[in-house]
């Protein structure tokens, strides 16, 4: 590690030659210890099968992990968007841009990006790679989430002191949530759960109440971790849309809500007929075809500027410029003699080196 120019190897590179040898070799002992401890403490995956039954552990602890606020629902659209991708895959290194990683959860590429910071701090996620010109960063899945299932740093003021979900009367460990995150993975690119339409809110409450059909507001505020004005707030658009119909304190999934197909209730006489009406009513249609657009547009003017940057440099190597220094020849006489090329009179003191360069004659004492 100290002698190769292996990548592995660089921060005790660095630590050598600020502080020592002795130091760098101490903090690859250590390093090395950390690492045999974790080995021998993580379950081994010796097979596929045993990577996918830990997947499947993984999914199980996303699914009854209180994500709470606008920024824990982004997140969890993230870790069940990366779940599919290594399952896919069959390991938990995976590839993707974040481009592809925003239209798959059905957000912005900013919102996307700020998802992956909020991962990567909470050390749920790995940035393996930065990525190719041709290929996406390269990542890594962390199977375990962190001992406490509250998680702070994916509220809207994280632990800042007086944040709206700061204080320990607040973040109490809640082993409550449950929701289905497969009809999560299947419905939340649809144009109807964007920011302004159904939302994050309302992609969880369709998710909990797949899971477990029958809950009144006060179960549907624990299993999908939303406040009790959101949960009625939600629980009314999807009435009037037919998706939910209310029976007594329980509310319960339409036959067809999960495809998008309301149902005639009290609520209501015009139920939605798809996910795309849904989406025309709430007033976000298009919005994913506008993101795939925008997402593409983006990508072509990357290729052609990447196409006019390597004209520009083979137009360079085949015809270098020459260095400012070096004499044209309009500039320089037969006779080797400098001239102004406006007047042709000869320039004193100014001659030619034998490289083809400026020269002046050193003044005489």
């Amino acid at each position: 590690m100290l002698d190769g120019p292996y990548k592995a190897g660089q921060h005790a590179r660095t630590l050598q030659h600020r502080r020592g040898y002795d130091k760098a070799a101490a903090w690859l002992h250590r390093a090395w210890d950390g690492a045999q401890q974790y080995i021998h403490t993580a379950d081994p995956l010796t097979t596929r099968q045993d990577f996918h039954a830990a997947l499947a552990a993984f999914r199980s602890r996303i699914e009854c992990t209180p994500w709470k606020g606008l920024t824990g629902k982004t997140d969890l659209r993230n870790l069940i968007a990366r779940i599919d991708i290594c399952a896919q895959a069959g390991s938990w290194d995976h590839t993707i841009s974040e481009r592809d990683l925003a239209e798959r959860m059905g957000c912005s590429r900013t919102t996307a990006h700020n998802s992956n910071q909020r991962l990567l701090d909470a050390k749920l996620l790995r940035q393996l790679d930065n990525g190719s010109p041709t290929e996406g960063a390269r990542w890594m899945l962390i199977s375990r989430l962190p001992s406490t299932t509250s998680h702070h740093w994916s509220t809207p003021k994280g632990p800042e002191a007086g944040g709206a979900m700061s204080g320990p009367a607040v973040r109490q460990t809640d082993t409550d949530a449950n929701l289905d995150s497969r009809t999560a993975s299947r419905l939340m690119r649809l144009d109807a759960f964007a920011h302004h339409g159904l939302g994050g809110s309302g992609l969880v409450l369709l998710a909990s109440l797949a899971e477990q059909d029958g809950q009144s507001v006060t179960e549907l505020q624990t299993s999908a971790s939303i406040s009790r004005s959101t949960a009625y707030r939600q629980l009314s658009k999807l009435k009037n849309l037919g998706l939910v119909r209310h029976e007594g304190e329980l509310y319960h999934l339409s036959p067809t809500a999960l495809e998008g197909t309301g149902a005639q209730t009290q609520h209501c006489t015009d139920p939605v007929a798809s996910w795309t009406d849904t989406a025309e009513r709430l007033g976000t249609s298009g919005a994913a075809e506008r993101r795939r657009r925008h997402h593409e547009a983006q990508r072509t003017h990357w290729r052609l500027e990447q196409v006019r940057l390597a004209e520009r440099r083979r137009a360079a190597q085949q015809s270098p410029l020459p260095h400012p220094a070096v004499a044209l020849p309009q500039y320089v006489r037969a006779d080797g003699c400098a001239v102004d090329p406006a007047t042709g009179e000869m320039i004193p003191g100014l001659h030619i080196a034998l490289d083809g360069r400026w020269i002046w004659a050193e003044p005489e004492a």
